[in-house]
């Protein structure tokens, strides 16, 4: 129940003719320049979560470190 070659065929034909051959051409070169930016925005994209997700976690180092300070140097009551 899926599409087989056949009707694969007979879709890219009409996509052929309805668009031609330089327009279709066209389209896919765009189209491939679509997918290679937007692969490229989503690893940009989880470069800058990695240094997020570093710089909170040093965050919470220095908030560690800064209560233990804090607590060494206050008297206990």
């Amino acid at each position: 129940m899926g599409i087989g070659m056949r009707e694969l065929i007979i879709i890219l034909l009409v996509v052929l003719l309805v668009f031609g051959a330089k327009k279709l051409r066209t389209i896919g070169s765009d189209l491939g320049s679509a997918v290679k930016g937007f692969k490229k925005s989503m690893g940009e994209g989880e470069d800058e979560e990695s240094v997020k997700q570093l710089r909170a976690d040093a965050d919470d180092a220095d908030f560690a470190e800064n209560a233990k300070r804090k607590s060494k140097s206050e008297p206990h009551a």
